[in-house]
């Protein structure tokens, strides 16, 4: 009995472009999911650089906030209370809240790195100069008997953040005279945190006073708006600043070395009266407070994290274009391309953000990028090679990667023309995937 020769079966998927082109769809959308798992791990560690400039913080000197000064005069009021059906009058203590008349600042900050194992943290020494004047309290608008004021115990306070920063003890003069501040521990005390000095008020005169502050502090300094004009000048050696708070500065100038700014602010804006009796929270309300501060931010240039963040999300783009160059130098050259190898170029262009992460926190983004890109494209390009047999097309896509990775770099530099630039560089992409497209035979099955 002759046997007849086997024919090999064919399998009508094996050249199908349309199959082909589904599987490899799929494929880009499986490879979303770690995708989104190194977006994760780059949130992970930005959150670790986080703890570790508050750890920083926390052993140096926390954000100061500069709060007052202002005046805390103590004064007799008789009441009256019905006791057992019977009204009895007796004498009380209370407090007259004044805040400055006019109120200048002028802080000089310089600024240090503070490493701390592979992070960065921004730290600075500070002196605060401080000066300005109290009126005569109104006391006629209080309702106010000027015999019930008790000028002898009259105390200047102001407040600190974290008193941890002061690197000295303050010295302030009032009317000329020198006192040195103690701490402030008082149920009236509109600061958390205070220094107080005790002194003798003067009647029917406006009253001056002067201090400065030598401190240490991180990431921000800011200041409570109390004057009914208050001036605040900042100089500094830190030249990437941010501005907190509802008032930017009035002037600022901005170089290499450094900034200058100075605000000019009046009492129209400021959520505090002048003046008020007997009631601490007007100082303590988170929300009044919050609207009437200001300050200034050393916030570091875009840092590797969020650079890194924005690369990732460009990866579903690059892996696409990625495998329809490939997809299309297959059909194009006639030589096919199983689906793992596919796989595995996909596995490489992940990979590929875990080292631009790693290799970032150690040489910065902009060399950990050169380097992660020049690796990827090197291992994708040799492998590319093996598969097609054929050196000038791995060549050539390797010179497509590397217009897809810098033209992602660029994107990622240019901020606010990112979108412009992106669009127009997309724009030309897809009308040279029409272009070279127009050779294959999409009816073949």
């Amino acid at each position: 009995m002759t046997e007849q020769p086997t024919q090999k079966q064919h399998k009508w998927y094996q050249d199908s472009i349309l199959f082909k082109s589904g599987v490899i769809a799929i494929l880009i959308m499986v490879l979303l999911i770690p995708s989104a798992w190194i977006q994760g791990l780059i949130t992970d560690r930005e959150g670790y650089q986080q703890d570790n400039i508050n750890s920083v913080s926390d052993k140096w000197s926390g954000k100061q906030l500069i709060n007052g000064p202002m005046l805390m005069i103590p004064f007799k009021k008789e009441i009256t209370e019905m006791i057992n059906d019977k009204t009895v009058a007796h004498e009380v203590i209370q407090t007259l809240y004044l805040l400055p008349q006019n109120l200048q600042i002028k802080a000089d900050i310089k600024t240090q790195h503070f490493q701390s194992g592979i992070y960065d943290a921004i730290v600075y020494n500070s002196k605060v100069g401080v000066q300005g004047s109290f009126d005569k309290p109104d006391l006629n608008q209080l309702g106010i008997n000027d015999d019930a004021i008790m000028y002898d115990k009259a105390r200047l306070v102001f407040g600190l953040s974290d008193l941890k920063g002061l690197k000295n003890n303050p010295s302030i003069t009032i009317q000329g005279h020198q006192f040195i501040p103690e701490p402030a521990i008082d149920d009236k005390l509109p600061f958390d945190k205070g220094l107080q000095v005790n002194f003798q008020l003067p009647k029917d005169q406006s009253l001056t006073f002067s201090y400065q502050l030598d401190l240490k502090g991180s990431n921000e300094l800011n200041f409570l708006h109390t004057g009914k004009t208050t001036d605040v000048e900042i100089n500094s050696d830190w030249s990437n600043p941010g501005f907190n708070g509802r008032y930017l500065p009035d002037t600022r100038t901005v170089s290499p070395t450094g900034f200058n700014a100075k605000w000019h602010l009046l009492y129209y804006n400021r959520p505090f009266p002048q003046q008020w009796v007997n009631d601490k929270t007007v100082l303590d309300s988170n929300k009044q407070v919050k609207e009437a501060i200001f300050g200034v931010k050393l916030q570091l240039p875009i840092d590797q994290y969020r650079k890194i963040l924005r690369t990732t999300k460009y990866s579903t783009l690059i892996i696409l274009l990625t495998f329809v160059s490939l997809f299309l130098t297959e059909l194009i050259k006639k030589q096919s391309i199983h689906v793992f190898n596919y796989i595995l170029i996909g596995a490489a262009m992940v990979v590929y953000y875990t080292l631009l992460l790693s290799f970032s926190e150690q040489i910065g983004y902009n060399y950990a990028y050169l380097l992660a890109s020049v690796s990827t494209i090197a291992l994708i390009s040799l492998f590319t090679s093996s598969l097609l047999k054929n050196k000038g097309v791995a060549a050539l896509f390797a010179v497509i990667l590397t217009v897809f990775y810098g033209f992602i770099f660029i994107i990622i530099q240019l901020e606010e023309l990112s979108l412009l630039f992106g669009s127009i560089a997309l724009f030309v992409i897809v009308a040279t995937l029409m272009y070279f497209s127009r050779k294959i035979n999409w009816n073949n099955h």
